[in-house]
């Protein structure tokens, strides 16, 4: 067993292609094949199904795969601790995000990162918060932005306060008041944000005991926001995700001014990589620079 063959296995389940997998790893499709039959003969029992649509996971290859993950793991930090004590920075970080993260931080944080850190390759994978924490416990990312607090299982970061405000119509009635009382807007249509990405909505929503009139429900902000400035219904988001997007609608403070608590989560700040440090070191000093320079001109 090699830890090549691991971790092609690992990317061909990542990917759920072999073709697509062999592309990633930058090697031949038979490559790829004759690794992942060579793993399975040494085992001796399936690990992947094939077929037209790609390959999937076979009840053993479930099994066996938090192990691969761990020893492919392992290895990456192994390598990381290594570099670090021959006076180097390397390695490869797995970071899970979602949509308003994705946009509006980790551009900036990454192009920083990157001129401090030439030789830490970053990797994202985007989902909601209830995929990226799954995806920290079984090994698939080193840490991943969430909406705090997450899992008692895992150690969080906080990060930034980031307010949940109305979002209405521009001609709206209720647009010119400074902040809105929840009764006001129990009969106004309301646009849910899926569950996927609504789960700060939905906990504002049940602290303050109130039912809205749910008539759409959309897993988009963008869309949200056009629904919004259509005059289809109103709803609430976070400030982050409705950034850039305000020109159309009309934003409004809730009269418990709610917010939510946004932070980096992983298995263990103790135990993490060297890279894994780095990066959540210079996510907290970016985004102080960031708020410094919003604040001077404001």
């Amino acid at each position: 067993m090699s830890l090549a063959k691991l971790e092609i296995f690992l990317k061909a389940v990542e990917m759920g292609n072999l073709s697509r997998a062999a592309e990633a790893l930058n090697v031949t499709q038979s490559g790829v094949s004759h690794a992942i039959s060579s793993l399975e003969s040494e085992y001796g029992f399936q690990l992947l199904i094939r077929n037209k649509m790609g390959v999937q996971l076979t009840e053993n290859g479930k099994h066996v795969l938090t192990h691969v993950r761990e020893i492919v793991n392992r290895n990456e930090l192994l390598k990381q601790d290594v570099a670090a004590i021959n006076g180097l920075e390397a390695g490869t970080l797995r970071i899970g995000t979602f949509t308003s993260v994705s946009i509006h931080w980790l551009p900036g944080i990454i192009h920083h990162f990157r001129l401090e850190h030439p030789r830490i390759e970053i990797k994202l994978m985007e989902g909601d918060y209830g995929t990226i924490e799954t995806w920290i416990q079984q090994g698939v990312i080193d840490l991943g932005f969430m909406s705090l607090p997450s899992s008692s299982h895992l150690d969080a970061i906080p990060l930034r306060k980031d307010r949940m405000l109305c979002v209405l119509p521009k001609d709206h009635q209720l647009s010119k008041q400074s902040t809105i009382q929840y009764a006001q807007l129990e009969k106004e249509p309301f646009i849910m944000p899926a569950y996927s990405c609504g789960y700060d909505v939905r906990r504002v929503l049940e602290a303050a005991s109130v039912h809205f009139n749910t008539q759409f429900e959309a897993g988009d902000d963008h869309a949200i926001v056009a629904m919004v400035e259509n005059e289809l219904g109103i709803s609430v988001m976070s400030e982050l995700a409705l950034q850039g997007q305000s020109q159309n609608v009309a934003i409004v403070e809730l009269e418990d001014r709610p917010t939510r608590s946004l932070g980096l989560s992983l298995t263990s700040i103790k135990h993490a990589s060297p890279a894994a440090k780095r990066f959540i070191e210079h996510t907290q000093k970016w985004l102080k620079n960031n708020e410094v320079a919003r604040n001077q001109l404001t």
